[in-house]
């Protein structure tokens, strides 16, 4: 990061750090404002200051990038909307701050006078905000959050950030639509809740009434020697191997293990949804011309004009280049702020009614509940095939 980044991001830092005190801050003062959106994200005030005092010298501290990143694209989104932004009154809470966690803003009602909530928040903070939602009846988008918490009955929550059973979901439809008897299928994983819980996930999808739809022959790994799945492969048909584990070791591993067997089996490998920030895969150069497949609610090639726009304005204004959680904050207050105003009595029953597409395409539909046949919330259904190869990820299909 150069110095001069590294100042203007300071300097964002401290322009929040002047209202640390109030009860949020205002992108601009508009007066009799239509609606009222609240942008919550952790920026860590209380961690990079002490006072008006920068605690870190000439460094940046990394656990607040995402935070700060997320919004900042939102503000480029709506320095390049200025009609919208007229019509809005945008509020930023820094959850990681002691003065406007999530339960003191809860407590002392600073978030009821909004008719929308666009979080970029984990575990407790996203259980706090998705329930205070259900009681408010006030719509929470949840951008970056990749699990539901165990939330049932919230219609007004909406899950951006597809969960892992829709993942599996994903992927199983994939297999069922695309590969015959002829196909040899391998599902493979280590010990672990995780993947236990994955394993769950595809036994439930392809039997649900008890029979198999498909067969999958299971291979569970009990230690380092990733070996066994030789005598489970095919040569005579075309092998997919799913790794139904969220480890970085497991994955690394079990990619070596099947380009190594090339030569000798047509192997396609699939993976899970976190499988690229794997630094071992991405940037393993042993892998040379080989895929791993996995699934992503997010893909952007950066080459259409939002893309362009969110570079220039970025660069202009912070002197830097976009990351993904600019693009995440730049996406949800460019799709989900104008569909606000546009119904801001109906919001919740309008989430598929966008005029275009920023980056991603999105299908957001109900999670029934099977036993109350209710829905349980909103989530993002459409999923992309990407692939990790030769050091960058591209749409697979």
């Amino acid at each position: 990061m150069t110095k001069f980044r590294l100042n203007l991001i300071f300097s964002f830092f401290l322009c929040i750090a002047t209202f640390h005190t109030a009860t949020a801050l205002p992108l601009q003062p508009l007066p009799q404002p239509k609606v009222k959106v609240a942008l919550i994200a952790p920026i860590y005030l209380d961690s990079v200051f002490s006072g008006t005092t920068y605690r870190y010298g000439k460094k940046f501290p990394r656990f607040a990038v995402p935070g700060i990143e997320f919004v900042q694209g939102a503000m480029v989104a709506l320095d390049s909307m200025p009609n919208t932004a007229k019509q809005v009154d945008v509020s930023i809470f820094d959850c990681a701050s002691a003065g406007q966690t999530i339960e003191t803003l809860i407590q002392q009602k600073r978030l009821d006078s909004f008719q929308l909530i666009i979080g970029s928040v984990r575990d407790q903070d996203y259980l706090q905000l998705a329930n205070f939602s259900s009681t408010a009846q006030i719509p929470f988008i949840s951008v970056s959050y990749p699990n539901d918490g165990g939330i049932t009955s919230n219609p007004f929550l909406t899950i951006l950030n597809s969960t892992l059973r829709t993942h599996c979901e994903a992927i199983y439809a994939y297999l069922l639509q695309n590969h015959n008897d002829t196909t040899n299928i391998l599902f493979c994983r280590q010990p672990g809740t995780q993947e236990d819980r994955v394993q769950q996930y595809f036994n439930d999808i392809n039997a649900p009434d008890g029979s198999p739809l498909m067969h999958l022959k299971h291979i569970n790994f009990t230690d380092s020697n990733f070996n066994s799945i030789k005598p489970m492969l095919d040569s005579t048909k075309q092998n997919i191997v799913i790794a139904g584990s969220l480890d970085e070791y497991f994955a690394n591993k079990i990619a070596l293990q099947c380009y190594g067997l090339l030569k000798q089996y047509r192997i396609k490998l699939i993976g899970m949804p976190n499988w690229d920030a794997f630094r071992s895969l991405v940037k393993n150069e042993t892998l040379k011309n080989f895929p791993v497949y996995f699934t992503s609610p997010f893909y952007n090639n950066r080459q259409n004009s939002y893309s362009q726009m969110l570079t220039d304005l970025y660069l202009k204004k912070y002197k830097g280049y976009p990351t993904d959680f600019c693009y995440k904050g730049f996406e949800a207050a460019y799709l989900f702020i104008p569909l606000l105003l546009k119904h801001p009595n109906d919001f919740s029953s309008h989430l598929n009614d966008f005029q275009q597409k920023i980056f991603s395409d999105f299908i957001f539909k109900p999670v029934i509940n099977s036993d109350t046949g209710l829905p349980d919330y909103m989530e993002n259904k459409h999923l992309y095939f990407l692939q990790i190869k030769d050091g960058q990820i591209t749409r697979a299909w």
